[in-house]
């Protein structure tokens, strides 16, 4: 860690602009939601079959309504630590920080399942490379969650090193994930089921029922539909950066809609293709037995180079999740911490960096336990599970603030710049509840109703005790917050200086 002093002033300076930003939103939500949840969800929600790209656009829906509610919220108080500060400022402290405490756990769990599920990406590199011991090696549990730890880590020094250390290896980096993902759109648009077929060896294809149409049915659809929600996860990440942005009030907005459009196209393209060239019973048969990703499934049709390029990509695209979201969920330690809700020594920061290095290492600390976790477990999937549960509550959370926040708190409401008119942002945000409401009825019931070998295999009872504990720390805060003459009705009515 750097050594170069700190500062316990709570001070960040703004110097992401609209390329920054939106860099940040586009390289949190592009990576496994991309490369290995639209494929891996014939095993996770069996009989989605071919309809994969229609609950794709109908998970947009709820995403797209919390975007505009982020983005309203962002214009009004453009401060760190974006979604807690909006719930704690704009409906009630506590729920503020449940919302948040629900996306901090959520997300740093799956920073731990990104890091986790890059090994095998390079594993796959290596073995196409035909360095067989390499892959052999990459393949042993140990390994993959010590390089799982060490990328993880890496991250989290860049991220300590500023935004300038930040913002240069990230968007190179986007520009990179990009190019090699329209290798892949290509290739899968270029290839028809006829030829891929034919270049799938025989034994294998006799064991697929190229027959079967996979019958339709509304809680197949709309529980796929809650898990590919989890793709659209990340544009969040724009409002956690807002004590960095420069004029955040016009900044934020723009970045959060460039973010959500630009990566939805791409997904909907990227999915499109691959399963204009993969059969669907092809790619269900796939998952059912093993991790698949969507590089992996066009390897077959493909040249040699090309698949090694396209691979490599998606370790990329992968890696690139890891510095935005670690960006995100420090920034939420952050602000807890200069509110007084978690120890205020977290808001410390860097004396050269001015970054929050201490929120950025415990951000670090609880993603290693997803790597760990998802080791333990044999199962990534858990992690996006928790994630999708943790999500869908806050993005509730932050629909309701839009719908409470005339009475709680009309002076920042005046401040609204995005969607000024009240029946419209009320329309909105109502909307985005039922919607979301109606995701996390239908993900908490298919999390209930799985079979697992233990319950702490279910996301629904971990996401509960975490909860649990996140809700005692902020108690016992609140209530040290009093002892001290703090006046809490000044405190969570205005924006922090900073």
């Amino acid at each position: 860690m750097p050594s170069t002093g700190q500062t316990d002033s709570p001070k960040l300076q703004r110097h992401l602009g609209l390329l920054g930003l939106t860099a940040t939103g586009i390289c949190s939500m592009i990576g496994a939601s991309i490369y290995v949840v639209p494929f891996m969800i014939q095993r996770n929600v069996p009989g989605i079959g071919p309809n994969v790209i229609p609950a794709f656009l109908f998970a947009a829906i709820p995403a797209i309504l919390a975007a505009f509610a982020y983005a309203m919220l962002s214009s009004a108080m453009p401060r760190a630590g974006g979604s807690y500060i909006f719930a704690s400022r704009g409906l009630h402290p506590y729920l503020g920080f449940v919302a948040s405490f629900s996306q901090w756990f959520g997300l740093s769990i799956v920073i731990g399942v990104i890091s986790y599920i890059t090994i095998p990406f390079l594993r796959d590199i290596a073995a196409a490379l035909s360095f067989d011991q390499l892959a052999s090696y990459l393949e042993k549990g140990t390994v993959r969650v010590l390089l799982s730890l060490l990328i993880l880590w890496l991250f989290v020094y860049i991220n300590i090193r500023g935004l300038k250390t930040y913002v240069r290896t990230l968007i190179p980096l986007m520009l990179l994930m990009f190019g090699l993902g329209m290798i892949v759109i290509y290739s899968g648009i270029s290839i028809d089921k006829v030829t891929f077929v034919s270049a799938v060896a025989p034994e294998v294809m006799s064991q697929i029922d190229m027959e079967n149409t996979s019958e339709f049915q509304w809680q197949t659809f709309l529980a796929a539909a809650a898990i590919l929600f989890s793709s659209f996860i990340g544009f969040d990440a724009i409002a956690q950066a807002s004590g960095e942005a420069k004029h955040p009030t016009k900044l934020l907005p723009k970045a959060i809609g460039l973010a959500v459009l630009i990566v939805g196209t791409y997904y909907f393209t990227f999915t499109s293709a691959i399963y204009h060239a993969i059969p669907w019973q092809y790619v269900a048969h796939e998952a059912a037995t093993k991790d698949i990703t969507a590089t992996g499934l066009l390897l077959p049709v493909i040249p040699f180079a090309l698949g090694v390029i396209i691979t490599s990509g998606a370790a990329i695209a992968l890696i690139n999740d890891l510095p935005a979201m670690l960006l995100s969920v420090s920034r939420l330690i952050f602000a807890w911490a200069a509110d007084g809700i978690f120890p205020k020594k977290l808001s410390t920061t860097h004396a050269r960096f001015h970054t929050p290095y201490l929120a950025l290492v415990m951000s670090g600390m609880m993603a290693s336990i997803g790597i760990l976790g998802s080791h333990f477990a044999g199962d990534f999937f858990l992690g996006i599970d928790i994630m999708v549960l943790s999500m869908l509550v806050n993005f509730l959370f932050m629909c309701i603030t839009v719908i409470a926040i005339k009475e709680k708190n009309s002076t920042l409401a005046k401040n609204i710049k995005v969607v000024q008119n009240r029946k419209i942002q009320l329309v909105l945000a109502w909307s985005g509840v039922i919607f979301l409401s109606g995701f996390l009825i239908v993900h908490v019931a298919k999390d209930l109703n799985t079979n697992v070998d233990h319950w702490y295999f279910r996301s629904t009872p971990i996401w509960l005790i975490v909860m649990g504990l996140g809700s005692l720390i902020f108690l016992i805060q609140y209530k040290r917050l009093k002892r001290k003459g703090t006046n809490l009705k000044q405190l969570f009515n205005e924006l922090p200086k900073t």
